[in-house]
């Protein structure tokens, strides 16, 4: 009788013991793929909105291209030429910085039309669509001129 009980003790013993090493693995995966997921979410939710402020600058092109300054609230554009001894306001707006963030970033600027209207060079449109792409590191808008648009690619001065 006593080995009996002793064997059944022995066997519910071993019994008990596969199951909790069976449902700990489990756990454990499944703990480890949990955590992996909530480390991965708070990555994304730490990125901070990229920054913009700052001076953007196209490509040089026979010592004339444009330029673009965000500082708080505003971006002005620029062309500059004669190697940077001209510079004429193309563009003087509204700035509205991302508050999270985004691969792709597209804002609309409103023109200051007391800083535009009378100069020779300046965008007569109202408002005027920007875009920044974290995977090209560019900010660009269309500029128009004697029936002719282009995409103007800026990148950030050092």
């Amino acid at each position: 009788m006593k080995k009996r009980i002793v064997a059944l003790l022995i066997a519910g013993t071993m019994a008990l013991s596969l199951s909790a090493c069976g449902d700990g693995s489990s756990s454990d995966k499944s703990d480890s793929k949990q955590n992996e997921t909530t480390q991965e979410t708070k990555k994304e939710e730490e990125k901070a909105p990229v920054d913009l402020a700052g001076t953007w600058k196209s490509e040089d092109n026979d010592g004339s291209w444009m330029e673009a300054v965000i500082a708080d609230d505003t971006i002005t554009v620029n062309w500059v030429s004669d190697n940077g001894d001209t510079t004429s306001i193309y563009w003087v707006g509204t700035y509205t910085a991302p508050t999270e963030y985004s691969a792709d970033y597209t804002w609309t600027s409103d023109r200051n039309k007391e800083q535009t209207d009378n100069a020779m060079l300046a965008s007569t449109d109202d408002t005027k669509d920007f875009s920044y792409s974290d995977a090209d590191k560019e900010l660009s808008y269309q500029v128009s001129m004697a029936g002719t648009t282009t995409k103007v690619k800026l990148t950030k001065a050092e």
